[in-house]
């Protein structure tokens, strides 16, 4: 099998272990599609997404096109190949049950099934769950499809979710397991609970991380990390 495909409902979580040149594309099928996620090294799951470093090493707030996704230990878990979006961030974290239930009202699936209120935390530590981490594991996460800037006081502020069709493709770098979910974005001015689906399709057809993910120094760097983690020569 080359790839797989499926679609993924608001509020609902996923896992799996991506392969290292293998691609991970997700589309945002209706618009206003929120997606948060977290990284970790399947062979030492101590290893994990660290926002702080992803972005201060890139001198960016906004995570595009060309952005690498790193682990605490200063590897690259992916790069960001291509993005019809624009604009991802990775500082306001997720919701957790007492939020979302202040926000959109307490929904469980014992009453409402498919239309529960699930929030990004649990679902988190539903689906590490199955690779025995917890509450200790959760990083901060990245928030695909969200472009959010801070005003000149500092406080953030959510400018657009979504788009219809919008795409983003990563491309994986080393071995990894990809936490993720559907969940409402902590900065959503919705008043109903969001409902937007999410696609994803994985290809398995292996490829070195792109050109435009390399241009930066501190990348070239990243992937050298790599080669001496992975024991293999540099391309």
């Amino acid at each position: 099998m080359q790839s797989y495909q499926t679609l993924l409902p608001a509020g609902s979580h996923w896992s799996f272990v991506m392969r290292s040149g293998t691609a991970l594309t997700l589309t945002d099928v209706q618009g206003g599609a929120n997606v948060g996620m977290l990284f970790y090294n399947p062979e030492n799951l101590l290893e994990r997404y660290n926002a702080p470093d992803t972005l201060k090493c890139q001198h960016t707030f906004r995570l595009t096109a060309g952005h690498c996704l790193y682990s605490d230990m200063g590897r690259i878990f992916c790069g960001i190949e291509h993005d019809s979006f624009g604009w991802h961030e990775s500082v306001c974290g997720t919701l957790n049950a007492a939020q979302t239930a202040e926000r959109f009202g307490e929904r469980r699936y014992q009453q409402a099934r498919n239309e529960r209120h699930q929030n990004g935390y649990d679902s988190f530590l539903i689906e590490l769950a199955k690779y025995g981490l917890g509450q200790r594991d959760v990083a901060a996460c990245l928030n695909l499809f969200a472009q959010v800037r801070a005003d000149d006081n500092g406080h953030l502020q959510r400018e657009r979710q979504g788009a219809a069709g919008a795409e983003v493709r990563l491309r994986f770098a080393m071995d990894t397991l990809v936490v993720l979910h559907t969940c409402p974005h902590p900065l959503t001015p919705a008043g109903d609970y969001p409902r937007a689906p999410l696609q994803l399709t994985l290809d398995a057809r292996r490829a070195p991380l792109s050109a435009a993910c390399l241009t930066r120094a501190e990348n070239q760097r990243g992937l050298r990390n790599n080669a001496l983690y992975q024991l293999q020569e540099e391309a």
